[in-house]
């Protein structure tokens, strides 16, 4: 009832309460006692880290793994792990190589952690199923990638230099790609792309960069029988109509955007939306009551397509 209530206010469609979904990343390693760099590489700890926090939070689904370098780690990018964050990505091939001349390779099921995510999915999914939670994949979106690998400098190619921009986004769609479709193969119930420096664009450039660097992995996502969303930080206000026009079942937006606004647009295009519990000020520092903080974006979100969640 509350996976299949998830999953339907995703899709758009009215539920009975807005479902709830904590991204708590590596705070599920806070949960469990371990420090995030082990928890990350352990698919034991991993899976006992994402069920544990789902039955604290009495969650209706949660990802497996909230970290946007498994991607970049998986072609062999440099990374630096930390005791209490996610991973930070510190080299950038593409910033003065092609994608022929750094020898890159879409990456799979064997490379990087992916094994690790497979086994903690193996392990975590029925536990999860047991808890009526359902479990998220959680792909790093096209533009985010493209900044992985080529660096900032990507925000300057996508205006100055499109056709060499081209080339890296053509090449993170297939990462893209195939990272949902290993996600399937995990068994996820819903597979969100998530690309949060989508909203550090104009609306003309998302259209051309990142929307149809989406398409092929949404299709799969879809042919696969699975649920779709779209992740976006910041201030997306300029870019969020492309994104309720992107393909994806729902979309989930961060907390410095009205839900309001957030909701209206949702329901003109008949896809689902989720946030924006404020991170930073309610959960983070306390300046706003988180209680208070929850009971104005339940409000506004409604039980019309409204996924309830951080930012």
């Amino acid at each position: 009832m509350a996976k299949q209530m998830l999953i339907d206010a995703i899709r758009g469609k009215r539920t009975p309460r807005a479902p709830w979904v904590p991204y708590a990343g590596v705070h599920c390693a806070f949960v469990i006692g371990e420090p995030a760099d082990k928890f990350l590489k352990d698919p034991q700890l991993l899976a006992k880290g994402v069920v544990e926090t789902a039955r604290k939070y009495k969650a209706d689904g949660i990802p497996l793994v909230f970290d946007l370098s498994v991607e970049s780690e998986s072609m062999g990018l440099e990374i630096k792990y930390w005791k209490d964050n996610v991973p930070s990505v510190q080299s950038h091939p593409l910033s003065d190589k092609t994608v022929e001349e750094a020898g890159l390779k879409v990456p799979g099921p064997n490379d990087g952690r992916w094994p690790v995510l497979f086994e903690a999915a193996k392990i975590a999914k029925p536990q999860l199923d047991e808890l009526d939670c359902a479990l998220m994949g959680l792909a790093c979106g096209p533009l985010t990638l493209a900044s992985h690998l080529a660096g900032v400098r990507i925000f300057t190619d996508v205006v100055k230099n499109k056709e060499k921009a081209h080339d890296v986004l053509k090449f993170c769609a297939q990462v893209v790609k195939k990272s949902v479709e290993m996600y399937c193969d995990m068994d996820c119930d819903i597979i969100a792309i998530v690309d949060p420096v989508a909203s550090q664009i104009r609306d003309a450039t998302f259209k051309e960069f990142v929307h149809p660097y989406c398409q092929d992995a949404i299709a799969v996502i879809h042919e696969r029988g699975k649920t779709s969303s779209f992740f976006i930080c910041g201030d997306a206000t300029k870019v969020l109509e492309s994104v309720c026009q992107i393909g994806t079942h729902g979309f989930a937006i961060d907390e410095q955007l009205n839900l309001t606004f957030v909701r209206d647009l949702a329901r003109k295009y008949g896809v689902g939306f989720g946030g924006n519990l404020k991170l930073t000020l309610a959960l983070s520092l306390g300046i706003i009551s988180p209680r208070e903080d929850a009971i104005v974006s339940l409000a506004a979100g409604g039980t019309h397509g409204y996924v309830f969640a951080p930012g």
